[in-house]
């Protein structure tokens, strides 16, 4: 049987452990390898996250909505598992595997500038776990509870250790009103394990409204008290790194104004992903790639791409 530091999905309630795993996992002498300075790299082992305001231009931005326009008249694509309706308006909540549908969002990925810092970061080669996009239409868009994306991943999908990092990149606006992505700055030094079995096939309702994997109110509450709660918000092509036990979530979309946003997941390609830890079976492959991890290459991030319905 093999060991698990992190133990999680148990039938009575459990203790709060602190990680086992580095926050930078880059070795002390390459630490510096990379485009983050001594403030930023202290300052993602302290919070969890990094904020950039205005990373891309907002003209950079605009022809991703072109491919989401056609996208979201894709019959075929729509009918799709990894395509996730609002549990309340039926509208598009998130459009999975973005990386394997859309050519020009693949290339993002391997932005010199973001696999640069995710690099520094992970302390090597890294591949794409996961991508999606979510989307919270003006007055209608649901909300995510509280979670850690690796007790996720870990119970469900088996990733072994700490080791991956999510991108999210704003293609609108992110403000107060509209449903930015809430974080618990220093909740990543601590595993949080929850309580209640992975339902079967828990995917298919989890990815609506999650109920498996929340925090009790208790640890949550305990752990704001101690850090507190940030919203990083700003323009189209802000750029959010976040840890990948960083707790984090997301209020409903009150306000008239859509909230869209690209997240990548990068695991380390000597993370990969084994049995699952708390579930009786995998994921699909579009919520946890179980290929072979191939270190992604970076790329010209101008290259002129368009979403392809046979890619």
């Amino acid at each position: 049987m093999r060991h698990d530091d992190y133990v999680t999905r148990t039938s009575q309630p459990a203790e709060r452990s602190m990680r086992r795993d580095p926050v930078v996992h880059a070795a002390p002498e390459s630490r510096w390898n990379g485009p983050l300075g001594e403030v930023a790299l202290s300052n993602f082992e302290r919070d969890g996250y990094l904020s950039f305001e205005g990373f891309f231009s907002q003209e950079r931005m605009a022809p991703f909505f072109e491919e989401l326009e056609d996208m979201s008249h894709d019959e075929e694509l729509l009918k799709q598992d990894g395509v996730i309706r609002d549990p309340k308006s039926g509208a598009i909540r998130s459009v999975f595997d973005m990386h394997r549908i859309s050519t020009r969002f693949a290339e993002l990925t391997r932005d010199p500038r973001i696999l640069g810092m995710v690099r520094q970061l992970l302390g090597g080669d890294v591949y794409i776990h996961q991508s999606r996009i979510n989307d919270k239409y003006g007055f209608q868009g649901a909300g995510f509870d509280w979670h850690s994306d690796f007790e996720t991943w870990h119970a469900e999908d088996g990733m072994p250790r700490m080791r991956a990092i999510s991108a999210s990149i704003m293609l609108t606006d992110n403000n107060e009103f509209n449903g930015p992505l809430m974080l618990i700055p220093g909740s990543h030094h601590q595993f949080v394990p929850c309580q209640g079995a992975t339902p079967d096939d828990n995917w298919k309702s989890s990815l609506k409204a999650q109920e498996a994997g929340v925090p009790s109110q208790k640890n949550l509450q305990e752990l704001v008290n101690r850090g507190g709660i940030a919203a990083p918000k700003g323009p189209a092509g802000s750029l959010l790194l976040f840890e990948c036990n960083t707790l984090h979530a997301s209020n409903s979309n009150m306000s008239p104004w859509p909230r869209s946003n690209l997240f990548f997941v990068y695991n380390s390609v000597d993370n990969a992903l084994g049995q699952p830890y708390a579930a009786d079976k995998p994921r699909p492959s579009f919520l946890a790639n179980r290929d072979t991890p191939q270190a992604l290459e970076m790329h010209d991030p101008y290259s002129d791409f368009r979403y392809a319905k046979s890619a």
